[in-house]
């Protein structure tokens, strides 16, 4: 049965083929919203670090994760794009208008990761590869993590300022934090620049209507977790446990929700 929560609204949400931005879909179609999912089909890693999973989650359309929301009720329509191209957010927002309506929930979920160090290392402490920070490892992160982020943040505040509307919701998923990100720097470094710019976002875009937070999510399996992670998880005296993509869902939803109205410029953690 679906909720009527957010029915009426409608919400993009990048990276959605599968693990957590696929779950978010679900859920914010479980609430009523019409959902534009977007994501960019990866080639497989082929590593014996990752399970396979993993690689054929990477790879996959969003088709599966429509079908499932239509079956359930829902409101979806998938779209593969590149977030490294500076004119896909526009093409996104144009493509949400054209079959939805003017997108009110924007949940900046795709990332360009993969793992850079600034030392000769080859492997990391879960044994996955790594590789030097090089222009090629920075510029695929800053594209999507960092650039993206922003040009879509700008373009859902200058659709959302001339229409006159009162009622937004942009909500980024982060990791790393102001410590640094060990062997995956790029990505960390990047992520910040994303922090930065929601934040940015809270403050200028509030008095619009429009809430803007970053969800920090725990360890979570969207299929990349091995044995060796697992077991680091399980005696760390914090963590104990790996989440599921439908526990971050469950935040960035009430993030979107009228409960979540009075939130707005924070990085929540998870744990």
């Amino acid at each position: 049965m679906i909720d009527t929560r957010l029915s009426g609204k409608v919400a993009l949400i990048t990276g959605a083929n599968h693990g957590i931005g696929a779950a978010t879909a679900s859920a914010l179609a479980a609430e009523g919203a019409a959902v534009l999912l977007t994501y960019k089909r990866l080639e497989p890693l082929n590593e014996p670090a990752y399970p396979d999973t993993y690689d054929r989650a990477r790879a996959g359309t969003a088709d599966e994760v429509v079908r499932r929301i239509r079956e359930a009720g829902g409101t979806a329509e998938a779209f593969e794009a590149d977030l490294a191209d500076a004119e896909a957010p526009k093409r996104l927002f144009d493509l949400a208008e054209e079959t939805f309506g003017p997108v009110e929930i924007l949940v900046n979920n795709a990332s360009g990761w993969l793992s850079d160090t600034f030392t000769p290392t080859e492997r990391d402490g879960f044994g996955r590869p790594l590789r030097l920070v090089t222009a090629e490892t920075h510029d695929r992160q800053f594209a999507v993590d960092a650039r993206a982020a922003a040009l879509l943040i700008a373009e859902f505040a200058r659709r959302h300022l001339a229409r006159g509307a009162s009622w937004g919701r942009i909500i980024g998923l982060t990791s790393g934090g102001p410590d640094g990100f060990p062997t995956e720097v790029s990505y960390g470094a990047a992520k910040a620049a994303q922090e930065n710019y929601t934040m940015s976002a809270a403050h200028e875009l509030g008095r619009y209507g429009i809430t803007a937070n970053m969800v920090y999510p725990p360890v979570t399996d969207t299929g990349w977790v091995n044995d060796e992670v697992a077991r680091a998880v399980a005696e760390s005296a914090v963590l104990k446990e790996i989440a599921q993509p439908e526990d971050v869902a469950e935040v960035i939803t009430f993030l979107a929700s009228h409960q979540g109205r009075r939130v707005t410029g924070q990085i929540i953690r998870m744990y």
